[in-house]
């Protein structure tokens, strides 16, 4: 990892070193673009020409029905069984506190003003299949679909070479009362949810995390459709701020847990200390050496750096700018420093506290904005899946009270038509 001085930095380089996850001559939109097309006119054909093409796999049909989803469950032992089980159960746990009822408002004698909201009836949810299966993503994605009511959920997750999928994903559909998978994954799928095929539906929104394939799909089909997405939610990443009280081995581990999702990924170090940033980065090619996707994490550790700082406050500042989608505050005065906190989409506080466990079980969502987009966006919620709809009821009394101010207002903008629809009430209610 290349260590850089906060001190030595002015704003241009600090600007170029956040940046991350470009298309500057648009090679991928152009790839995506194609694709994007192919599945508008090709639909299912097109498809399965992709699962050949880049998953390897001949497909004689696009999903597996409920009765094979439960059949490959069957092979997961009870151990994993019970780890899913409690993660489904933390997850579920803090998301149901997310559903709340809103206030009515009297905003003035007579007028009062609320909001209710309603589930999205259809929606999509993309589970990544690639270098590494992702279960955790599907629960991530489906108890809050599930909490919001939404009416029909669509899953797309990339078949697997036997033309199948993960047996684990097979057993989280179980759970969730997903009767269905499709199997397409990368930009395609997110086409295929965005315009619909003979196979798969067309969704109202489209959910889940992707590489950049997937995420520039994600934001072309946003534009170009009736279909939202819930992010721009691409490669993963993560930045740790440590001072003296930090572990370097945790430190180490932390970084290398998100350098294994994809090359693309990319993890951070900053550190108040140059002893603690010296032995984490010696405790990286330590623990590299014994990890099964070292490879890969080797890759995404090339692309990672770290930046030596002065203080805790010169860290948050830059991790602001930076604003990463997981933030690990490995020191134990973490909670002097909170506050200061405004761009992140997940934090991690203290250094008992891996990004794994959000990852996993610990209940918060682990489907989070990355390339800067914290500075912007959330990560996923019930609220994601519901959209909130304004009612206001008027009294004879409120008609009265609000009446003359909004044919003054419709007046002072012209629009007559406005202050009549006001006027004939009060007329009526004199």
């Amino acid at each position: 990892m290349k260590v850089y001085n906060y001190s030595d930095l002015n704003k241009q380089d600090i600007e170029r070193l956040v940046q991350r996850n470009v298309d500057p001559a648009n090679e991928i939109r152009a790839v995506v673009e194609e694709v994007i097309a192919n599945v508008r006119e090709y639909g299912d054909d097109a498809l399965i020409g992709y699962a050949k093409k880049f998953d390897k796999v001949d497909l004689d049909k696009l999903y597996l029905d409920k009765d094979e989803l439960a059949e490959l469950a069957t092979t997961l032992s009870d151990d994993q069984k019970s780890a899913l089980q409690t993660a489904y159960n933390n997850i579920y746990k803090f998301h149901q506190t997310q559903v709340k009822a809103e206030d009515r408002v009297e905003t003035m004698p007579g007028v009062s003003c609320w909001r209710e909201a309603r589930p999205i009836e259809k929606v999509g949810l993309y589970i990544p299949g690639g270098s590494a299966v992702l279960p955790s993503t599907f629960l991530m994605l489906g108890i809050p679909a599930r909490i919001a009511g939404c009416h029909e959920i669509v899953v797309c997750s990339p078949p697997q070479k036997n033309g199948k999928v993960n047996a684990f994903i097979a057993y989280v559909a179980g759970l969730l009362g997903v009767e269905r998978i499709y199997l397409a994954g990368g930009a395609q799928a997110i086409a295929a949810m965005a315009y619909g095929t003979k196979s798969i539906s067309k969704v109202d929104k489209i959910f889940g995390p992707g590489n950049q394939f997937v995420t520039k799909a994600k934001t072309i089909i946003q534009s170009t459709t009736t279909t939202a997405i819930d992010m721009p939610a691409g490669p993963s990443e993560v930045l740790v701020i440590a001072d003296e009280t930090a572990n370097s081995a945790y430190i180490a581990a932390d970084l290398l847990a998100q350098a294994e999702h994809g090359i693309d990924s990319q993890s951070i170090l900053v550190s108040t200390s140059s002893k603690i940033l010296t032995d984490a980065i010696a405790e990286v090619e330590l623990q590299l050496g014994v990890l099964p996707r070292a490879e890969i994490a080797r890759q995404a550790i090339d692309n990672s750096y770290a930046v030596l700082v002065n203080d805790l406050n010169e860290a948050i500042t830059f991790s602001n700018t930076y604003a990463p989608e997981h933030l690990i505050l490995a020191t134990e005065y973490w909670q002097q420093i909170t506050g200061s906190i405004i761009n992140a989409g997940s934090v991690f506080l203290g250094n008992l506290t891996p990004e794994s466990a959000g990852d996993y079980a610990s209940g918060t969502n682990h489907t989070l904005p990355t390339s800067a987009y914290a500075r912007a966006y959330s990560g996923v919620s019930v609220d994601s899946f519901v959209k909130k709809i304004t009612f206001q009821h008027i009294t004879p009394e409120g008609i009265q009270n609000i009446g003359p101010a909004v044919e003054i207002l419709a007046e002072m903008e012209g629009l007559h038509a406005h202050k009549n629809a006001v006027s004939v009430r009060l007329n009526d209610n004199q």
